[in-house]
């Protein structure tokens, strides 16, 4: 059973948080001592703030005199309702607030049901309750009240490299989980900006945000974060990063991002990725062949369904990348193009294999025919898409043309290759001043115009 105590100064916002509970029907009174409850059961909060401060003098100097306190047994500890009450009566016997006013609560807004207490740390003189130690003496009750009763024991869990990284489970310790996420997530990947640490933080259901602004003239930099379903919607409520611990905060965040600009790779991820889109036929494909080479991709999506933000997560070098950073053609854009609009996608593939370049076939002396000896061999057939043979040099010949059987299986002739032959855009009085100019070069003359 684990026990927190939060110590504060606002009795009405503490009985408000577990009212609000009530009115959704998450929740419900299972006891109280020396306050008034009514017997419709409908709570008001106004007059329980009058109940509580019968019991408190008006004029005290302790500023904090509320404790909320949360009462959280293992899930598979099934309590009756008169057990948790047993319990939560117990406990504050023992902890020293058994004569206090108090209200307990049950709360159901999770799988994991569990009790909350509101009470005050002040007697009716004003004087402030022995505090000394307090949550060292909370967690020695909830040991003895472990055993008394054959509870679930609450075990810390050891995080080491190994560890392996869960979702949220929201009838867990929900802040214990989402610290260890953080802590886990930022000990083993490499990430630079926030869009990179929420990528992979989301794998998890936990997401961050940042805080900014300015309190008494100083500016402040930090974090937030936040539990989540596996649709991205919230749970709880956020727990700021000084809650879970330096590690979260936004200046050892930063500090991650600086070192990984030095260790990245891009090189790895960019090859696997590059290979799987080549041979993927959709998005789901995409996804699934990316999977298969432990990377994941995070896809973000307009209300109208645009791909506007594309990270992949790589598992085996540890890296998380937005798709920009491995290139353009793996931007956001760039993948909305490809996979939401098929139409305007490109139809070539990369070719995985190395081209093998034919050489030029040597024409015979028969080929020779009227063209003149600077021009042998440079004309000859060519074998179109569709199968239909085309002269490139403004005639047929009978040898030196070769069909698509002739080659290898892999030495089809390379599109392009014939840039330079001689076809209609072939101009005999060109060709014959550049050569004048090559010859009078050569003998060191001028040329005559």
């Amino acid at each position: 059973m684990v026990a927190k105590i939060s110590i504060g100064s606002s009795l009405y916002g503490a009985l408000s948080y577990n009212g609000m509970k009530m009115n959704r029907d998450e929740g419900r009174v299972l006891g109280a001592n020396k306050i008034i409850l009514p017997a419709d059961g409908n709570i008001d909060i106004a007059r329980m703030v009058e109940n509580f401060n019968l019991f408190m003098p008006k004029m005290g100097r302790t500023k904090k005199p509320v404790l909320h306190i949360s009462l959280n047994p293992h899930p598979d500890d099934k309590l009756t309702e008169q057990q948790y009450e047993i319990l939560a009566r117990e406990y504050l016997e023992k902890l020293g607030f058994g004569e206090q006013p108090y209200i307990i609560y049950k709360h159901m807004d999770i799988d994991r049901h569990h009790i909350h207490i509101v009470t005050v740390n002040v007697n009716e003189q004003g004087k402030r309750l022995n505090q000394d130690f307090l949550f060292r003496r909370s967690k020695k009750i909830t040991t003895e009240l472990e055993e008394k009763y054959n509870l679930h024991k609450a075990q810390r869990e050891k995080i080491s490299p190994d560890t392996p990284i869960r979702k949220i489970d929201p009838s867990g310790d929900i802040k214990r989980q989402v610290a260890n996420t953080v802590k886990m997530v930022g000990m083993r990947y490499k990430f630079q900006t926030i869009g990179e640490y929420n990528a992979i933080l989301s794998l998890y259901n936990v997401r961050c945000e940042p805080t900014d602004g300015r309190v008494n003239g100083r500016e402040y930099h930090g974090l937030v974060y936040f539990a989540t379903d596996d649709s991205g919607k919230t749970i709880t409520t956020p727990f700021k990063a000084s809650r879970l611990g330096k590690f979260a905060s936004r200046t050892a965040i930063d500090g991650r991002f600086e070192r990984a600009k030095e260790k990245i790779d891009v090189a790895p991820t960019k090859c696997k990725v590059t290979d799987v889109i080549a041979h993927s036929t959709d998005k789901a494909d995409f996804i699934a062949k990316l999977k298969e080479h432990n990377i994941d991709v995070v896809l973000r999506y307009t209300e109208e369904g645009r791909i506007y933000g594309v990270t992949f997560i790589d598992h085996n070098t540890m890296t998380v990348l937005n798709g920009s950073r491995l290139g353009k053609e793996f931007s956001a854009n760039a993948i909305n193009e490809r996979f939401n609009n098929p139409a305007n996608a490109p139809t070539d593939t990369p070719d995985v294999t190395t081209p093998i370049v034919v050489p030029p076939i040597e024409p015979t002396p028969d080929d020779t025919g009227s063209n003149n000896q600077s021009q042998t061999g440079t004309a000859q057939d060519t074998q179109t898409l569709d199968g239909q043979q085309q002269s490139t040099g403004g005639q047929s010949q009978s040898t030196g043309t070769q069909s698509v059987s002739d080659f290898g299986e892999y030495d089809l002739p390379i599109p392009g290759l014939d840039l330079f032959q001689q076809g209609q855009s072939f101009n005999p009085d060109e060709e014959e001043f550049r050569r004048r100019m090559q010859r009078k070069k050569k003998k060191g003359h001028r040329p005559k115009f």
